[in-house]
């Protein structure tokens, strides 16, 4: 026994497809066709309501002397369901849509209705831009005023928002925290040491550098102070003399320094230093 769904057939050797008699068929035939009811609609014989989605076995024939932009416009049967009247419909390819022509009538739609308003009330805009050119400057005027509107709204928008900013509390804790604030006190108090040791040192560099000034401005002084006053002692005299006048000016010098430090001078004046040297190199003699 052969199978059900055949699909490759037996072609005898001695076959002439020539020899098949052809059917002679109408030039503008009915197919049958299953296809859904493009839109709402209403039976005129019984008023029954037909639904958009309900399906059909329709009659499909092609709409003689009927076209656009070459394009084919089919029509097609159906039967409502309760009184079996005929309902005729075609394709209308200008709208991407269809058209009812007989047997029921189409229900409103608000949409559609809505749409070819505004179509035609930009066509006829249109037209009359380019018949009037006042009225398409009137308009662009028009547009720049609203366009300014709506600028002035969003920034106002923006500022009313900006005042409602919602305030984050966390972080308001945060900044107004205890230890936040003794760490804080903490690395500043650290900060100042460190400068007040910083400038601490460039002072005594400084003082360094002026009490060197000191010691070489005594020392030419004792030469011609000692050279003044003949030597009438012996060796051992002048020796023990001159370990007591530097001792002397080590502890002069070491007094000056403190006060300095005290006083917090910049720099010490070298006449003072002076006028002590020779007052002790005076007070020596008298007591030699």
């Amino acid at each position: 026994m052969s199978e059900r769904k055949v699909l490759n057939k037996y072609y005898p050797p001695d076959f002439d497809p020539s020899k098949i008699p052809r059917m002679k068929l109408a030039k503008n035939r009915q197919y049958t066709v299953r296809l859904m009811a493009p839109f709402n609609m209403r039976c005129k014989t019984c008023g029954e309501y037909i639904y958009k989605g309900k399906k059909f076995n329709a009659r499909k024939e092609d709409v003689e002397n009927e076209t656009y932009l070459n394009i084919r416009i089919y029509r097609f049967y159906i039967k409502c369901t309760r009184c079996l009247q005929e309902i005729s419909f075609k394709t209308d390819p200008k709208n991407t849509d269809y058209e009812i022509e007989a047997g029921a009538t189409r229900n409103f739609m608000a949409l559609k209705l809505a749409e070819e308003q505004a179509r035609r009330e930009e066509e006829e805009a249109r037209e009359e831009e380019t018949n009037n050119p006042m009225k398409l400057l009137e308009n662009r005027t028009q547009q720049s005023k609203n366009e300014i509107e709506l600028l002035e709204s969003l920034e106002e928008l923006r500022d009313l928002n900006r005042r409602q900013e919602t305030v984050d509390y966390d972080l308001m804790l945060k900044q107004y925290n205890g230890e936040d604030k003794i760490k804080r006190i903490m690395e500043m108090e650290a900060k100042e040491d460190e400068e007040t040791i910083k400038s601490m040192r460039l002072k005594h560099k400084r003082l360094q550098g002026d009490a060197k000034i000191l010691e070489e401005t005594i020392e030419p002084v004792e030469a011609p102070a000692k050279m003044k006053k003949p030597n009438t002692k012996t060796k051992v005299e002048t020796s023990t003399s001159q370990c007591s006048s530097r001792t002397q000016k080590n502890i002069l010098s070491n007094i000056i320094k403190r006060k300095l430090l005290d006083e917090n001078l910049s720099k010490p004046k070298v006449v003072g230093g002076l006028s002590l040297v020779n007052y002790s190199e005076s007070s020596d003699d008298n007591s030699e």
